[in-house]
């Protein structure tokens, strides 16, 4: 997943640049990475790590399978933490909503895409979804996702 995010990241990297050093201060110009009702924290403190590298956003959609001051959650994320990155949401519906009201697109990861991300045309305030390790995204999410 963290070479996906990457890679994805790579791709926007010039629309990113541009929109980030023009309004620094509007971090809504910024591709999100959500991650859905996360449950292992080793991974999720991966992917806040990489994230904090690439000045990406995070949102965690709750509930989470593990609490955050969880001992292996803290020693993958280290000092990379920063609580202005992550946003939290209570549930699904609430995250939905809020998209919806910025005008932003979520783009589910899945296997079950017809394309490849890499041939994607991604927009600087796409939210990239990703399901939970254990089971993915419920079928109501992928028919919400704007992209798969």
């Amino acid at each position: 997943m963290l070479i996906l995010i990457s890679n994805i990241w790579f791709n926007l990297r010039k629309k990113f640049f541009y929109a980030t050093t023009t309004t620094s201060k509007n971090m809504n110009l910024r591709p999100k990475i959500a991650l859905y009702e996360p449950d292992i924290p080793q991974n999720t403190a991966a992917i806040i790590r990489t994230c904090s590298c690439l000045g990406a956003m995070i949102e965690i959609i709750e509930p989470c399978g593990f609490i955050f001051n969880d001992k292996r959650f803290k020693r993958v994320v280290m000092d990379y933490l920063d609580e202005k990155m992550i946003k939290f949401y209570k549930n699904y519906n609430e995250f939905l909503e809020t998209k919806k009201n910025n005008k932003e697109r979520v783009i589910l990861m899945t296997t079950k895409a017809s394309g490849s991300y890499s041939s994607f045309k991604f927009k600087t305030n796409d939210t990239i979804l990703f399901g939970r390790e254990s089971a993915g995204v419920p079928e109501k999410i992928h028919k919400s996702a704007n992209k798969r």
